[in-house]
């Protein structure tokens, strides 16, 4: 019985390991599942588990009030090391650029357990920014041992740094594996949100994220701004915004955008309530990481709000645009995107660079080939 142990602690680890651990629990004569969650995320993590059923064997609980990245890092680590010794996985999966996946394969590493990281090998080109992700990747990159890279130019990304080619496997990004997922349930969204779209029916529903530490200031006051504007020189559109909890963005939401007409501020929602606003949307405006991936996902066009992104991919296949970091520019690709016949009206018809929705399936053939378990058959591998 192979152990393979999964460590998350935010909302894009949670979406993005769970159809990968679904996978691996279909074949639980070669798998054993260890799921631990950090509590990064801590007010937020919940209800996306519940969404995805999954299920937890240890939490560490590590998150404490107004807590530095670098004592979230230690807590992780002083909590995992008991887990790993006691365990003793043959494989620690984690995910992305969060502290918690930092923490993650630096104790693996420590502990000599093999580190698979899953969407390895995106690149900004700036350690700054996304800050600390970018470095985060980087660092990760350097403990792990195997790579699932979701693009080509992730694969070459890392191919460029260094690692063997034999250790990178090419797989698509689960995140089109759980949106399928989401979208094929027969259960539809909360009450609230069928009233929200009630109300902004037959409007251009701009849907509106922004959380990034690089917003916040008086950059994140601006793009309200502008957005506000936006919508009130335009009476057929209207703004939904889920207002992430954290102060920074709480407090410009409620400064700028509070009674603006046809400005709609919401707490979070769960995936699926969330997954239904942006397939509702006419266009979505974000610094997210993941929406990057979603909104291709989804057809749907996207403004990010940042100056580069280590997902360049939407951005060359024409479904995403780089705003940058001024006002200005973000009102004219606003006002171009709401004129008749510009490039918002055709993405749906561009092809998904992020998948087709078996990432989780390849990753586990992956990992049933690194493992030597005979009872899956590696099919693709590299491709």
């Amino acid at each position: 019985m192979n152990k393979v142990l999964s460590l998350f602690g935010t909302r894009p680890e949670v979406i993005k390991l769970a159809p990968v651990i679904r996978q691996l629990e279909q074949f639980r004569h070669s798998f054993q599942t260890i799921n631990v969650v950090s509590g990064q995320h801590a007010d937020l993590l919940c209800q996306f588990i519940e969404t995805f059923d999954l299920r937890i064997d240890y939490n560490l609980n590590a998150m404490e009030r107004d807590q530095r990245p670098s004592a979230l890092f230690a807590r992780i680590l002083q909590s995992l090391e008991s887990i790993l010794e006691w365990e003793r996985p043959n494989l620690l999966l984690v995910q992305g650029d969060t502290t918690t996946a930092l923490a993650g394969a630096f104790t693996g590493f420590h502990h000599r357990i093999p580190v698979g990281h899953i969407e390895a090998g995106l690149r900004s080109g700036n350690v700054n920014s996304p800050y600390p992700e970018e470095m985060n990747r980087i660092l990760i990159t350097r403990l792990a041992t195997y790579h699932f890279a979701a693009t080509c130019g992730n694969r070459d990304s890392l191919l460029s740094e260094g690692v063997a080619p034999d250790k990178i496997f090419l797989t698509g990004n689960p995140i089109v594996d759980a949106l399928h997922d989401i979208l094929d349930r027969s259960d539809g969204a909360e009450s609230f949100v069928h009233a929200l779209l009630c109300q902004t029916q037959n409007l251009r529903r701009i849907v509106l994220t922004t959380h990034r530490r690089e917003s916040f200031g008086e950059a994140i006051a601006a793009n309200l701004r502008t957005l506000c504007q936006f919508v009130r020189d335009h009476k057929d559109v209207a703004m939904l915004f889920p207002v992430h909890p954290n102060p920074n963005v709480r407090v410009a939401a409620e400064t700028i955008c509070k009674g603006e007409p046809r400005v709609f501020l919401t707490n979070p929602f769960n995936y699926r309530d969330f997954i239904t606003l942006l397939s509702n949307s006419w266009l979505i405006v974000s610094d997210s990481g993941g929406i990057q991936e979603e909104a291709p996902s989804l057809g749907k066009p996207l403004l990010i709000l940042r100056d580069n992104t280590e997902r360049p991919e939407s951005v060359e296949a024409g479904i995403a645009r780089l705003v940058g970091g001024r006002a200005a520019t973000l009102k004219a690709m606003l006002e171009e995107a709401y004129q008749r016949g510009s490039w918002a009206e055709s993405v749906r018809e561009v092809e998904n660079p992020f998948g087709r929705g078996d990432s989780a399936e390849r990753i586990v053939d992956s990992i049933a080939h690194l493992l030597g378990v005979e009872t899956i058959q590696s099919a693709s591998l590299g491709d």
